[in-house]
C-alpha cells in the first residue's frame, strides 16, 4: 500500500525534475548567442580562404592578416611580399583604439641622393631605375607583421604559415591577373631564377610563360616560410634568408645595389600615430606619413566637406567636377611637403587645419576648371622652402580587409611597387623595387625635394588603407586599393560613394573610376563616363581616357548586417563565416 503511493509521487518528482533541466538548458542555450560572424575581403581566393582558415581557428585579425600576406607573396607576386612593404590599420572594439603599423622598406646606408641620376645628373628613365639592385629597400613587411602579432596575435606565429607553405609545396593554380602579368612583362623572361619559375621551355626550347591554370609549385618560398615560422622575424632579417637577399642585390644583372646585412639588422618596424578627421558624421582614419594616402585623402575630403556632394548626386557632371578639382589641390601638397617624416618636418595639422582646407576649397570655380593647382601654403612654415617632386609611381600592390568576429579590425595595403618588383628573385621571392617611390631628383629650383634620396629613408608611398568609425567610436568601414599614386583617389571616390551616396559597398567598388592627380582628368576607359567627355571638356577638363585597374577591397557594417565587396577588375573574394 505504501509502495503504491511512493511510485506516483516519484514519478511526479522526477517529472519535475525533468521540466526544470529542460526549462533550464533552454535558458542556457538562448542565452550563449552565436559568435559573430567574420568577414574577409581580398585579392586572391587562396588568401581568402587562408586567412578564413586561421579566424575558424580563433585567430585574430592580425593572425589572419599574416596568413594572407603570406599567400598573396605566392599567388600574387607581381604585387606583393614578404620581401616588399606593407602599411596596416588595427581597430581594438575594446578600447576603441586605431593604431598605424609602419612596414614601409628603407633605403640602404650606402644610397645616395644621386641612386637614380646618369652621369650627366638627369633622371634615369624608369625601367632602367627600377630593374636591378639598385631599386631594393630593405624589407619591412615581416618585421611589421611581428609586431602587430606580438601586440594583438591569439595563435601561434608558426601556424599562420602553414597554408602558404602548404600551397607552396603542392603547388597552386595560375590566377588570370598573374598570367596576364608574366605575359605582357618586357624584362621578366631574361632575369635570373624568375625565368626559370615564371617560364618553361616548349618541345622548340622557346621560353613560354606561365598560363592561366598552369600550377606552379615554389619550393625555395615553401623553405623561406619555414624559417620564418620557426626563427620569428629573426628568421628573415638573419642568416640564409637575408644572406639570399643580400646576394641577389649586390649580383644583380643590372644596376647591383648596396643592400646588406646590415641594413636588415638596422631595420625596425613602427608605430606610428594615425591621421584622423571628421567627414559628415563619420571618422576616417589612416595612414600618416611616410606614405602620402591617408593625408592626401583626409585633405580632399576635407575640401569638400564644404560642399553638398549629396545633393549633387551620384556621378553627375558637377559631382566630378567638385571632385576631380579638390584633388588637384590636395595632389599640388602633397608633391610638395610629404615625405618620411623622421628626415622631413611634414606639416600633417596644418595641412588639415579646417580653416586651411576651407580656403583651398574656395579656390574652385563651379564653372571651369583651375587648370593646374599650386601647392597652398599651410600654416606651418617650417615646409615651406620645398621643391616639388617629380613622382613615378607604377599601379602594383595589393589590399585587404578583415573583420574579425570579436570586432577586430585590420586594413592592410601592401606592395612590391612593380610589377614584380625589380625582378630579382630570392628565397622563392620577388624583391621590391620602392626606392623608386623616391623623387629621382634630390632638389627642383634649388630647392631641397621632402623625398630625395637618403640613407635609412623611407620612400614617399601613396598606399591609403582606412579604417572608418562612427560618430560613437563604432566601426563602420575598412577600404583601402593598389593602383600606384591613383590609390588615393580610388579610395576617396569609394569613401564619397559609401557615405554621401549611401552606396553598398559592393557598389561603390565597382563604380567608373575617374581621378585627377594635379594634370589632365582620367576617366575610366570603356565606362560610362566616357559619354560625360565632352561636358568635363566644357567645363575645362583635359580629359584622358585610360585603363584605371583599382583593386578595392571593403567590408562595411550596415542595419542588416556586414557588407563585404572585392573589385570586380582583380581576382579577389569576399569570405565570411564563423569562428
Amino acid at each position: 500500500m505504501k509502495m503504491t503511493r511512493i511510485l506516483p509521487a516519484l514519478a511526479i518528482v522526477a517529472a519535475a525534475l525533468l521540466l526544470i533541466l529542460g526549462i533550464t538548458a533552454s535558458w542556457w542555450r538562448s542565452d550563449t548567442p552565436e559568435p559573430a560572424p567574420f568577414m574577409i575581403a581580398a585579392a586572391n581566393p587562396y588568401a581568402t580562404e587562408a586567412g578564413a582558415k586561421i579566424l575558424r581557428a580563433g585567430g585574430s585579425a592580425v593572425d589572419a592578416a599574416i596568413a594572407i600576406q603570406a599567400v598573396l607573396s605566392l599567388v600574387e607576386p607581381e604585387s606583393s611580399g614578404l620581401a616588399g612593404g606593407a602599411f596596416m590599420m588595427h581597430f581594438d572594439p575594446l578600447s576603441g583604439a586605431i593604431e598605424a603599423y609602419d612596414g614601409r622598406e628603407t633605403a640602404p646606408m650606402g644610397a645616395t641622393a644621386e641612386l637614380f641620376l646618369d652621369e650627366e645628373g638627369n633622371p634615369l628613365p624608369f625601367l632602367e631605375a627600377m630593374i636591378g639592385g639598385s631599386s631594393v629597400g630593405t624589407p619591412g613587411v615581416v618585421k611589421m607583421l611581428w609586431l602587430a602579432h606580438e601586440d594583438h596575435g591569439k595563435l601561434q606565429w608558426a601556424e599562420l604559415f602553414k597554408p602558404a607553405i602548404k600551397l607552396a609545396e603542392e603547388g597552386f593554380a595560375v590566377p588570370p591577373k598573374l598570367a596576364e602579368a608574366i605575359a605582357r612583362d618586357p624584362v621578366l623572361m631574361n632575369m635570373p631564377v624568375a625565368q626559370d619559375y615564371f617560364y618553361r621551355l616548349d618541345v622548340n626550347g622557346e621560353r613560354i610563360p606561365a598560363q592561366k591554370g598552369d600550377v606552379l609549385k615554389n619550393p625555395a618560398y615553401a623553405a623561406t616560410l619555414k624559417r620564418i615560422a620557426s626563427e620569428g622575424e629573426k628568421g628573415f632579417y638573419e642568416g640564409p634568408v637575408a644572406q639570399a637577399i643580400v646576394d641577389a642585390v649586390q649580383n644583380a644583372p643590372a644596376r647591383p645595389g648596396t643592400l646588406s646585412l646590415e641594413d636588415f639588422a638596422a631595420y625596425e618596424a613602427k608605430k606610428r600615430e594615425p591621421v584622423c578627421a571628421p567627414y559628415r558624421e563619420y571618422r576616417i582614419c589612416s595612414m600618416p606619413p611616410p606614405t602620402s594616402g591617408g593625408l592626401t585623402a583626409l585633405q580632399i575630403l576635407g575640401i569638400l566637406q564644404n560642399y553638398d556632394l549629396k545633393g549633387m548626386g551620384p556621378m553627375t557632371l558637377t559631382a566630378v567636377h567638385f571632385i576631380a578639382e579638390a584633388e588637384k589641390l590636395a595632389y599640388a601638397d602633397r608633391d610638395k611637403y610629404i615625405g618620411d617624416p623622421d628626415f622631413v618636418d611634414v606639416p600633417v595639422e596644418a595641412m588639415l587645419d579646417p580653416a586651411y582646407l576651407e580656403a583651398r576649397a574656395n579656390r574652385i570655380d563651379a564653372s571651369f576648371s583651375m587648370k593646374k593647382a599650386e601647392a597652398g601654403e599651410p600654416v606651418d612654415r617650417r615646409a615651406m622652402n620645398r621643391g616639388l617632386n617629380q613622382p613615378i609611381d607604377k599601379p602594383s600592390t595589393s589590399h585587404f580587409s578583415i573583420l574579425d568576429s570579436e570586432g577586430n579590425v585590420v586594413s592592410m595595403t601592401t606592395s612590391v611597387e612593380g610589377p614584380f618588383g625589380s625582378h630579382l628573385m630570392a628565397g622563392g621571392m620577388m624583391l621590391n623595387n620602392q626606392l623608386t617611390d623616391f623623387s629621382f631628383m634630390p632638389e627642383e629650383d634649388g630647392k631641397p625635394v621632402a623625398n630625395a634620396v637618403a640613407p635609412g629613408k623611407r620612400p614617399r608611398s601613396s598606399m591609403t588603407p582606412v579604417i572608418v568609425l562612427t560618430k560613437d567610436g563604432d566601426f563602420h568601414a575598412a577600404i583601402g586599393s593598389p593602383g600606384g599614386s591613383r590609390i588615393i583617389g580610388y579610395v576617396t571616390q569609394t569613401l564619397i560613394a559609401l557615405i554621401d551616396w549611401d552606396m553598398d559597398m559592393r557598389a561603390a567598388i565597382s563604380l567608373p573610376r575617374f581621378i585627377d592627380r594635379n594634370g589632365p582628368l582620367e576617366i575610366e576607359a570603356g565606362t560610362v563616363l566616357e559619354q560625360m567627355t565632352a561636358d568635363l571638356e566644357s567645363l575645362g577638363h583635359e580629359v584622358k581616357a585610360v585603363p584605371l585597374m583599382s583593386g578595392l577591397h571593403g567590408i562595411l557594417v550596415t542595419p542588416e548586417g556586414l557588407d563585404g565587396g572585392a573589385d570586380p577588375r582583380r581576382d579577389g573574394n569576399v569570405v565570411t563565416g564563423q569562428p
